[in-house]
């Protein structure tokens, strides 16, 4: 016979592991198709995870991929939190940052007459 498996609402476990600073926050993330529970794209916050269940989401600017390590009860401190999965987020690579240009080294952002002008075009800006 088969095991009853422990399980937990998926908007519930993202606010006890500590991705989502209030649980509205975390039904909003769902709702809006933001979470994929196992690569299937999830629109409902009561959809139960459980441990061994992996998540992808968007949080920030950064896409967290994490497995579900344990359920928990509460909502606790961040190290009680950070037990509860684990972290498989790929690393971001260093050469994805670029560097402010030095055209504006001392003058600060662009004004928009300078925009306007066209003395600066977005391309100039983004080189």
């Amino acid at each position: 016979m088969q095991e009853k498996r422990e399980t937990i609402r998926l908007d519930k476990w993202l606010w006890f592991a500590r991705f989502f600073k209030t649980r509205a926050l975390a039904t909003k993330a769902v709702t809006s198709g933001h979470v994929r529970l196992n690569t299937v794209k999830t629109l409902k916050k009561s959809t139960l995870v459980g441990q061994g269940d992996v998540l992808t989401f968007l949080q920030g600017d950064t896409i967290r991929v994490v497995e579900i390590a344990g359920l928990g009860t509460r909502r606790g401190p961040a190290p009680e939190a950070q037990m509860l999965y684990i972290d498989n987020t790929p690393a971001k690579d260093p050469r994805d940052y670029v560097p402010p240009s030095p055209k504006f080294e001392g003058k600060g952002r662009p004004t928009k007459k300078d925009r306007r002008t066209g003395l600066l075009s977005r391309r100039d800006m983004l080189d």
